[in-house]
């Protein structure tokens, strides 16, 4: 079963896009080589029923469709390596002890640099003669201890041996798709940074060319060229009118005044086209104060929708904040947001509220359709009209995941923080984007973000998929990261 399906361009497309793993099934020739046989039967049918496409040698190119000897690694590694940019992942299985050299030459040779999962079928303690003995408890030892050798990283599954029609392995399974969708995702990222950032914030500093080590790239646009071109704009144009529409049908915008929501329309292509042109994964944008000055609008709604639809555009153009968003979209597939830790919740150590003016995607409000409405907090320099385009009100409760990514100029390095908590229904009166939320030993994380001099921003994606963050970027990209457990 080979997949041919393109790599798409963007963030969205590619959280949605179906996983394509690699399959590798060990054998070795002293053990029963019909539980090889039969081992690929079950996992590649669990594999489609899932939806995972697969790259497996064909069955009868191989001694029971497996790879033990020098001459079948060989094969395995020259069909994977052909199909290496479709390739996300690879799934080792060992149905029996397996040959743990012939899998790590195949990697080796392969050069996928993608993640791995190695997975081992269990033994029936009533099926333990030489017909139908696997051990691939003891194998998998083995095939870990050469690949630390080959220097391959790998992940395991929850349980030593699993058997892969069990949800223990559907929990592993859905786990490592989401480590291959962040890792293929992140790496070779395109980010589009609009306006300069904002003179006040130098928190949202970034190393461009850090990130460009990584694989990231940030393409730039100036404000006055985002101007100039919605001044080529005129109100009957098709997209323009087009897009207004769909703004009414994201927001209630009752309250709104027609010319703010014509200027959004049109910077909303704008900001279309731009991201398309450059096929952005995510964007960051200087959403005040030159933009309320000599534009009239706040930004919000139109990064909002972008959210919404997991192609993340984060406020104060802070990119690796909008990087972060990147990866928890990854992860989960849902939106993610990005909110200040912003206040002390009365006197409870564990508790706090987040918030934003704000820009978060519609999915995570308490309301199925959000309020558009004014930006209180730049209104009193610049004037409630030319503030209009924010989307307010309450994130509702759930469980959430945090994730801050920063580059640490002064070691030359990425670093950053994860780690899950909860959304409350706890009261609070307050306005734009906001909610309390609950973190274990929270203290202890706040001590550690000023410690460590992380920024006040921070990337929540209401999903639990911490560990899925931990395990790409550390493993995989190799960055630092600290998982608040």
């Amino acid at each position: 079963m080979v997949a041919t399906q393109q790599r798409p361009v963007t963030g969205g497309a590619i959280a949605r896009k179906p996983v394509t793993l690699a399959v590798i099934v060990g054998n070795r020739g002293f053990f029963p080589s019909h539980l090889a046989l039969k081992g690929r039967k079950t996992v590649l049918e669990l594999l489609e029923k899932a939806g995972i496409n697969t790259i497996i040698t064909p069955e009868d190119a191989t001694n029971a469709g497996s790879i033990e000897s020098l001459e079948e690694a060989r094969l395995c590694a020259n069909l994977l390596r052909a199909h290496r940019d479709e390739i996300d992942g690879v799934l080792v299985t060992l149905p029996n002890f397996g040959d743990e050299r012939a899998v790590a030459n195949v990697l080796r040779w392969a050069e996928l640099n993608v993640p791995v999962l190695i997975h081992a079928f269990p033994d029936d303690p009533q099926k333990m003669d030489l017909e139908n003995r696997r051990d691939s408890f003891c194998g998998k030892m083995s095939l870990c201890n050469n690949l630390r050798q080959y220097g391959i990283p790998y992940t395991l599954t929850s349980l030593h041996t699993v058997d892969p029609t069990s949800q223990s392995f559907h929990d592993d399974l859905a786990f490592f798709t989401g480590v291959c969708r962040v890792v293929r995702g992140l790496r070779g990222a395109r980010l589009g940074m609009m306006g300069a950032r904002p003179a006040a914030f130098n928190t949202v500093r970034y190393s461009e060319k850090l990130l460009e080590n990584a694989g990231i790239s940030i393409e730039t646009l100036d404000l006055s060229e985002v101007f100039g071109r919605i001044d080529r704009l005129g109100d009957d144009d098709r997209d323009v009118l087009a897009k207004r529409e769909t703004i009414a049908a994201y927001a209630r915008t009752a309250q709104v005044p027609e010319e703010s929501l014509m200027k959004l329309a049109k910077f909303g292509v704008v900001l279309d086209r731009w991201v398309e042109e450059q096929a952005l994964d995510a964007t960051a944008i200087q959403c005040w104060t030159s933009m309320q000055e000599y534009f009239g609008v706040v930004p919000c709604t139109l990064m909002s929708m972008a959210s919404n639809s997991l192609n993340p555009s984060a406020c104060e153009t802070d990119i690796v904040g909008a990087l972060a968003m990147l990866a928890l979209s990854l992860a989960s597939g849902r939106p993610s947001a990005i909110v200040d830790w912003n206040n002390n919740y009365g006197d409870d150590p564990d508790k706090a509220v987040v918030f934003h003016c704000s820009n978060l995607p519609a999915e995570v409000f308490v309301d199925d359709i959000p309020v558009m409405d004014y930006q209180a907090i730049i209104a009193g320099s610049v004037g409630k009209d030319n503030t209009y385009g924010t989307i307010v009100g309450r994130v509702k409760e759930n469980p959430f995941t945090y994730l801050r990514i920063s580059t640490d100029d002064l070691n030359g390095s990425i670093t950053a923080y994860t780690g899950e908590g909860v959304f409350t229904n706890d009261p609070v009166d307050t306005f734009g984007g906001y909610g309390v939320v609950q973190v274990p030993r929270f203290q202890d994380l706040l001590a550690y973000i000023c410690e460590n001099g992380f920024e006040h921003h921070v990337s929540v994606n209401q999903t639990r998929v911490a560990r899925i963050i931990t395990e790409a970027l550390s493993k995989y990209l190799g960055w630092s990261i600290y998982h608040h457990a």
